[in-house]
This record gives C-alpha cells, sequence and structure tokens, in this order.
C-alpha cells in the first residue's frame, strides 16, 4: 500500500489483500457505504452497500442485524469477445482466453470522496485497452450514486461490449433478509422493490447507463432481472466513455421508495455525471475545511488521522436523527451493524468540534430510543432508563446471549448485554460534552438533560446498599476479559460523576429553564427524596483504592489474580488472550484494553492527583493486551497527556496501523469506527492537549512528538470556529 498525504493507493493488485483494501477502498455519504468491491465482480468479494436504519431479524437468527441492499455496481466489459476481469499478475499466463491484466492501479480519494482505478487489459485478440473506472456516492444529494468508466483504444481496434445491471440476489454473508422481489425496465431504465422479510423496510433502486451509443435494456431471464447493454467500436488511440448513475430510496424516506427512485434518477440524468461531480467534490472540500488536521513532519500520521476522519465522515448521517454509527460503521458486516459506546465516547467527540450537527444527529438517535432503555430499566427490575449495551433501530437490546458456535458445536454465553451498563454514563458524558463545547442549550433542555437525568434515575435504583456503602455487583467494566466482577472501578466512579453532574444540571434548568425544570421534575419524579439518596450515593460510593500502593483497584481481587507479563509477548501479531486460551486469560490479571486508564482519559485530575495518576499508568499499562481496537488510541491519549512522549507516539502507530496495516486481522469485517475517532482525540485531546478550562473556555498544553513541525486544526466552540497552529519547540 503507497500513501500519499490525502490518497490511498493500491499498485499493483494484491488478491491476497482483497477484502482487506474493500474495507479500506470504502465511499459512503451518511447514508449509506458501499465497500471497494470491483464492477466486474471478484472470487471471494463482499459485495456491500450498507444503508442506514435497515435491520431485519431474520428466522434463525439470534439478532437482527443491518441489511446488506442490492449491489449498484456491476459494469460488465466485454473486449473483442474477453470478459474483462481481474487476473492476477503472476499468473495470467495460464489461461490466455481470461486476458491479462498489464497495469493496475487504484485510489482514494479522500479529499474528494472519489474511488478511481486505472487498468491496462490485453484480450485473448491481443488488443490492448486502458480502462478508467471512477465512482462516487453523492455527499450532495445522498440519493445519488454514480459510476463512469473511461476506455481507451491502446493498440488494436475492439469491439466493446458494455453490460450493467443492479444486482437483487445480495445476502448477508448467505443470510437472505430480501423478500418480495420487484423489477422493471423502461424508459432506458432498470429498477428494482424489495422488502425486508421481518422488520418489513421496503427498499428502491434505479439505474441507467449513459453513453454516446445505443442502449437496450432486456431481461438475463437466467439471472431473473434487467440489464442495460450498448457496443461500440474503437479505432487505436480512440476514447469513449460510459457513465451509469443509480438512484436509491427506503421507507425509512419515502412511501414509495422506487417511484422516487426512479424520479430521482430522471433528475439526476438531466444534471449529468459532471455536474453531479462537481457538486459532490464541492461539499466534500466544505466538510474538510472544518475537519481537516495538518500535520508537518509525519507523513504517516498525516495520512492516518485524515483516513480516520474520511472514514467517520462517510458514515455519519447528515440529514436523519434516528439512526447512528455501529461499531463496524457501514463498511462491513462486522457486529452486524450493532451501536456501541464506541459511538458516545470515541466517534462524538471529533464530531462535536467538527461538525457538530452530525454530532446532535447521533445523540438525537439515542434521545428517540430512551422508551426502549426504559423498557430494559423495567424488564430488569430498575428506575429510569437502561441503555443497551448493542442497540439497533428499536432501541431495545440486541446483544446476543450466546456466541457463534465453537468447532465442537458448543456456545459461549455472552454477558455485556446484561451486565456491560457502564453505557448508560457513556452516553450522557457525550451529551453533556457536546453541550459543553457547542452551548446548544435548545438541546439540552428539550432532548439531552432527559437523558443525563432518566439514566440517573436508573443508578439511583440500581446501587446496592451494603456495608455502610453503596456497591455495584455483576458489572462487566471496560476490560471484557473480567465478567461479572463486583465494584469496577470505572463504573462505580463514573456512576459518582453521572450523579454530580445530574444535580449540577437540575440546578442549571432551575436557574436558565425553569419550564423544562419544572417539566423533566414531573415526568421524571425527581422528588426531595431521590435526589437526597444521589446525594448519599456520591458521598459513600464504594472507590476500590490501594492506599499502599496509591492506586486505583481495577475490581477487588484483581491483584490476587496471575500476572502475566503482556510485554513479555512482544513482537506478537494475536492478542495474548489467544496465545493462552481463554481459560487463563479471564483468571489472570491481564487487561483486554483500556479500564482505569479510559476513566483518567474521561475525568483526568478530577479522578486524582497527578502521583497517583501515574501510579495508575505504571500499573496498568504493562498489563493491557489491547486486545480491543479501542485500546491503543486512549492509550496514547492519556499518555500523551502524562507526558510520556515515547509510548504516547508507539501507541498512536499502533492505534494508525489496526486499519490501514490490518494489524488485527479482522478489517475484512469493517472499518474500527472507534478507534478511528480515538485516533483523533489522541491528536487534539493529547498531543495538542485541548480542553476546557475551569471557565470553561478552550485551552492547549501542546505535547507534540519530536518529529512534529507544526500542528493545525479547526475545531469550533459555542458557534465559533476556531483555527488553532501549534509550533513545534524543537
Amino acid at each position: 500500500m503507497t500513501r500519499h498525504l490525502w490518497k490511498l493507493e493500491e499498485f499493483p493488485f494484491h488478491p491476497e489483500k482483497l477484502n482487506h483494501n474493500e474495507t479500506l477502498f470504502t465511499i459512503g455519504n451518511g447514508y449509506l457505504a458501499t465497500r471497494g468491491t470491483f464492477e466486474e465482480g471478484y472470487p471471494g468479494a463482499i459485495e456491500t452497500t450498507m444503508p442506514h436504519g435497515i435491520y431485519d431479524h431474520a428466522p434463525g437468527m439470534l439478532v437482527p442485524e443491518l441489511v446488506n441492499a442490492p449491489n449498484w455496481l456491476p459494469i460488465r466489459i466485454t473486449v473483442d469477445g474477453t470478459p474483462f476481469q481481474l487476473v492476477n499478475q503472476n499468473e495470467m499466463h495460464l489461461n490466455p482466453k481470461d486476458g491479462a491484466l498489464l497495469g493496475y492501479r487504484r485510489l482514494l480519494h479522500l479529499q474528494s470522496g472519489l474511488l478511481t482505478r486505472e487498468v491496462l487489459f490485453r484480450a485473448e485478440s491481443g488488443t490492448i485497452v486502458r480502462m478508467v473506472f471512477e465512482r462516487f456516492v453523492s455527499l450532495a444529494d445522498e440519493h445519488v450514486l454514480a459510476q463512469q468508466v473511461q476506455i481507451i483504444a491502446v493498440d488494436g481496434d475492439p469491439e466493446i461490449e458494455i453490460e450493467a445491471y443492479v444486482d437483487h440476489a445480495v445476502t448477508n454473508n448467505g443470510v437472505a433478509h430480501w423478500t418480495d422481489i420487484q423489477t422493471t425496465q423502461g424508459n432506458g431504465q432498470v429498477g428494482v422493490q424489495l422488502k425486508t422479510a421481518q422488520s418489513g423496510y421496503r427498499l428502491g433502486m434505479a439505474s441507467q447507463l449513459v453513453a454516446s451509443s445505443p442502449i437496450e435494456t432486456l431481461v438475463d431471464s437466467a439471472h431473473a432481472r434487467p440489464v442495460m447493454r450498448t457496443r461500440f467500436s474503437l479505432s487505436r488511440e480512440e476514447a469513449a466513455t460510459v457513465s451509469k448513475i443509480t438512484t436509491i430510496y427506503t421507507s425509512r424516506d419515502v412511501e414509495q421508495p422506487l417511484e422516487a427512485a426512479q424520479q430521482k434518477l430522471q433528475e439526476a440524468v438531466l444534471t449529468g455525471y459532471s455536474s453531479l461531480r462537481e457538486a459532490h467534490t464541492a461539499e466534500w472540500a466544505r466538510y474538510w475545511e472544518s475537519s481537516d488536521i495538518q500535520i508537518e513532519g509525519d507523513e504517516f500520521a498525516q495520512l492516518a488521522v485524515r483516513f480516520a476522519m474520511y472514514h467517520i465522515l462517510i458514515a455519519s448521517p447528515r440529514h436523519d436523527e434516528n439512526v447512528s454509527i455501529g461499531a463496524k460503521t457501514l463498511s462491513g458486516f462486522g457486529y452486524k451493524g450493532h451501536v456501541f459506546w464506541d459511538t458516545e465516547l470515541f466517534i462524538v467527540p471529533p464530531l462535536i468540534l467538527t461538525q457538530p450537527q452530525l454530532a446532535r444527529n447521533l445523540l438525537m438517535y439515542r434521545y428517540h430510543r430512551l422508551e426502549g432503555a426504559r423498557h430494559k430499566a423495567k424488564a430488569n427490575g430498575y428506575e429510569g432508563a437502561m441503555y443497551p449495551w448493542e442497540s439497533t433501530d428499536t432501541g431495545e437490546e440486541t446483544t446476543p446471549q450466546w456466541g457463534d458456535p465453537q468447532p465442537d458445536g458448543s456456545r459461549i454465553r455472552i454477558w455485556t448485554g446484561d451486565s456491560e451498563q457502564h453505557i448508560s454514563t457513556d452516553i450522557s458524558y457525550g451529551v453533556l460534552q457536546y453541550w459543553r463545547w457547542t452551548g446548544d442549550d435548545t438541546f439540552l433542555t428539550r432532548y439531552g438533560a432527559e437523558i443525563v437525568l432518566d439514566t440517573a434515575v436508573f443508578w439511583g435504583s440500581r446501587v446496592e446498599a451494603k456495608n455502610e456503602r453503596y456497591e455495584l455487583s455483576q458489572q462487566i467494566g471496560p476490560d471484557e476479559y473480567h465478567e461479572n466482577i463486583d465494584n469496577s472501578v470505572f463504573t462505580n466512579r463514573m456512576v459518582v460523576w453521572h450523579l454530580e453532574q445530574a444535580l449540577e444540571l437540575l440546578i442549571w434548568l432551575k436557574d436558565n429553564a425553569p419550564a423544562d425544570h419544572a417539566r423533566l421534575v414531573a415526568k421524571l419524579d425527581l422528588n426531595a427524596e431521590r435526589l437526597a439518596k444521589w446525594r448519599d450515593i456520591i458521598k459513600r460510593m464504594y472507590i476500590p483504592f490501594d492506599d499502599e500502593r496509591q492506586i486505583h483497584v481495577q475490581f477487588p481481587g484483581f491483584f490476587e489474580m496471575e500476572y502475566i507479563p503482556v510485554p513479555h509477548y512482544e513482537p506478537r501479531t494475536a492478542s495474548v488472550q489467544a496465545i493462552l486460551g481463554h481459560p487463563r486469560s479471564i483468571q489472570s490479571q491481564m487487561i483486554k484494553q483500556a479500564d482505569v486508564v479510559m476513566l483518567m482519559g474521561l475525568l483526568g485530575e478530577e479522578l486524582a492527583e497527578p502521583t497517583v495518576l501515574l501510579n495508575n499508568w505504571n500499573t496498568y499499562y504493562p498489563r493491557t493486551d489491547h486486545g480491543s481496537s479501542l485500546s491503543p488510541a486512549v492509550h496514547a491519549r492519556v499518555a500523551a497527556w502524562l507526558g510520556l512522549g515515547e509510548v504516547a507516539y508507539e501507541m498512536f502507530e499502533h492505534a494508525a496501523a489496526i486499519d490501514l496495516q490490518d494489524n488485527k486481522g479482522n478489517v475484512r469485517d469493517g472499518i474500527h469506527g472507534a478507534s478511528c475517532g480515538g485516533l483523533w482525540q489522541a491528536v487534539v485531546f493529547g498531543f495538542a492537549g485541548l480542553h476546557l478550562d475551569e471557565k470553561g473556555e478552550p485551552v492547549t498544553e501542546p505535547r507534540l512528538p519530536a518529529h512534529w513541525k507544526r500542528l493545525s486544526f479547526n475545531v469550533y466552540y459555542r458557534g465559533e470556529k476556531r483555527q488553532i497552529t501549534l509550533q513545534n519547540p524543537g
């Protein structure tokens, strides 16, 4: 993989990295995203287009999943009767009838959201053509998808045939979700309308081929789909350009998705490919004005942060506050498109400071799912709102109780949906962070305050009075290697923070929005007795702490477990848990990901004095496996804040390589969205040291890596765009 400051490049073709690169080369616009698969197809490709919000629960499935939409990419090209296909250049002479791949280069243009590919292909006849492919999903009009291919005759006078269609025979790794499939053809268009089997969402897609040569539409009876076909001849050095424009709507948008898609398609074809492209790239330029980070002196870091922000931007809904970003964004089937804490603690913060409207949309998703959180609390015997660990379109808990079958047929019980309850506080943290940076009082009074207060009600009912203090049993903290523990220090301390914020928020509401204060007090039954209990919990919550070592204890009994020196296993390509096995790992002091260190990142010096914070770091950093992609970026941020520059940059590089270099071996399943957000935070909150001071004003305490010459970025603070430029004194 060759790197440029604004581009990802694949040269030559690497079939062994097929699925990894499909993920990296994903394009999207916040409405949907399409993996970087090829127009002509390729064996083993994961052909995926994921629209936001379309979930379905197929028969036999444990939980619903985000549904793969019809593949809008197929363009099959024949040169002198030889079908164009990518042939491994090392094997291209094995079957001359397959043609030969003489050259290949693919580029993802991060700055413009364009995906281009150039190939040099020799047909069996000996004719050589150059083909230049380009595609985008419009950022200017989220319902428009566009492709173009230019064919140049390099040697010979080729006869070209192009066949294009929409492939509705798609599944989620073999699981079929679409029923009631209807296809159409006419007026130069082809179309398809389908419905999800259980949830009943409808999707309509229409497509049209645009060329100077005649185009016919016909039915491919073998595959039961309409196709568009055109034929033409080229003389040596002559070129021809063919465009394909596709449109998409779902029943989440309109009552009749196919009719809407057909109407939009007519408009888009009249606009023309070039104008659609121009509007798309102009919109990308507007987004990058606020979202770009400029790093001088480190090309790898420069590309990495732009790549990370690109993938956040293409997954962020622009006009929809009823969807959110799943752990694998929209770029793969990983985690079935479910939404975790990843969104509020990792992805939302970069958007708060660069694209606050997008951050607001994501937080509104949580507001609209308060009823699901209340239902979960009630079902578990609690009050208030208890957010699910995994969420989809309904807001109900969608964490599977059992994992996929093991080789022996057994399944492992998954406890996170039952016990990883800190997500209710994580969401409130995101809400309050948004408010403090934006000053969006309207959002807070109408929506955000209800989230913060009703989740506080949940905690007031969830804590357990024991031994003249309050405790929390059967918890899972960020370190998911240790399940169903009592008194996770992360959870317990964040509950204290949460209740403190809730009480302060009530005072602010009473002073600044008395009508909303009265409404919420009545609606949530925030009586004097309840508030008195919150104050008592704050005072008497058990926070595990070792007075002798002067450290926070991850949970009581942690240090009685086996000590495993994680650094001893470096270098490695697998997690230490995978090396040692699950049974031994869960009975050890080895940590999956930042836990106490995560707590330090969220609360800073509010948690403890600097000596204790450094003690925490020195204790937990060597015990951390980084088995989760969330971990390295958090450690980079905290290490930079603590002044541990060498380690901070090492962790930053580790985080950057998770997707770009596939150092965890699972990028085929989708981009690690939280790691992307964490990488941005490592730069802005870590190396730049950006934070709000005691007066609520943004300030920096830069600790730039020694080889960085300059760091520059923009942030929004209370509606005002501010440019921050930091020069490395060295």
